[in-house]
């Protein structure tokens, strides 16, 4: 059960107006690394955590991350205010008013005509937020990754934004927002951590004959090589010829048709062939100015068939 109360985690100190910036911020309200998303990543995986001090740490989380909605949320209608009151009542010309919120960029006239000014749920770019940016799996040892990648690149939106303005208010909040972002990935990390074994995700072991393997697929210089790829634990295989059918079978795909499948498919096959032998005039071989097949075209104008 949820109960909201009226102040905000952080305090919020906006100097001016300034819808462009106000547009960015949308990206950490409606955008894939957004709050919403994390929120909702993360609740969605606390309602089926079985763990229950996991539970307890994503529901904690994902309240916390609505908070920050609010937080960001706020930035962006103090950004806009002035631009909504001016756009509201119609206090400046028409087009000392279009100037006045265009002026900035980033299609900031879209967030005032649209939803007056408020904080919708989109991104920079007024892309709808959508539940597709959720990717919890129901596998803690890979939504914890995910997790605290999730983390990881909110981080650097904030790095971002914060780089974009000097009001000194709005950078404050930011980097409290920011710095939150990096007390959650301490947490899911330390919670992946705990489970042991946590690698590889899930409960199947891989093929040991390719768990240990690297190939070189990608040819030609600069060659780097590092822990990732060279070392004792791992079998490097550059020839192209060990890069195929390395279960040690054809390479080729094979499937097995029932009698009626298989007469079926070689009566298609029968019927679509193409004949090696056939070669048909196309129209590409045709000149683009011929009408009907005939026809010349001078001074881009087409000369008719004799006759015609």
């Amino acid at each position: 059960m949820f109960a909201h109360n009226k102040r905000l985690q952080y305090t919020v100190r906006v100097s001016e107006t300034n819808p462009g910036l106000a547009n960015l911020m949308l990206e950490q309200f409606g955008g894939p690394q957004g709050e919403l998303a994390a929120a909702m990543r993360y609740f969605t995986q606390a309602v089926s955590e079985d763990d229950p001090g996991r539970k307890d740490m994503l529901f904690d989380i994902a309240t916390e991350e609505l908070s920050h909605l609010e937080v960001i949320g706020t930035i962006v209608a103090m950004l806009n205010k002035g631009a909504k009151g001016r756009l509201a009542e119609g206090v400046e010309s028409e087009a000392d008013i279009y100037r006045s919120i265009t002026g900035a960029g980033n299609d900031s006239h879209l967030t005032q005509v649209l939803y007056g000014g408020g904080p919708p749920l989109v991104n920079s770019a007024g892309v709808p937020w959508t539940a597709a940016y959720i990717d919890t799996i129901g596998e803690p040892t890979a939504d914890l990754r995910s997790n605290i990648a999730a983390e990881a690149r909110a981080k650097i939106v904030y790095e971002r934004l914060i780089n974009l303005t000097d009001d000194p208010g709005v950078k404050e909040a930011l980097g409290f927002l920011m710095t939150r972002e990096i007390a959650h990935q301490k947490s899911f990390e330390k919670a992946l951590y705990a489970i042991e074994p946590n690698f590889p995700p899930g409960k199947l072991p891989g093929d040991s004959r390719f768990t240990n393997v690297y190939f070189n697929m990608s040819h030609g210089e600069p060659e780097k090589r590092g822990s990732w790829n060279q070392g004792e634990q791992w079998q490097f295989v550059s020839d192209r010829e060990q890069q195929m059918a390395v279960d040690g079978g054809s390479g080729l795909g094979s499937v097995q048709l029932s009698t009626p499948e298989a007469a079926m498919v070689e009566k298609m096959a029968m019927r679509t062939m193409s004949d090696p032998s056939s070669d048909p005039v196309t129209g590409a071989e045709l000149n683009p100015g011929k009408q009907g097949g005939s026809g010349t075209v001078a001074d881009g104008a087409a000369t008719p068939k004799p006759g015609s």
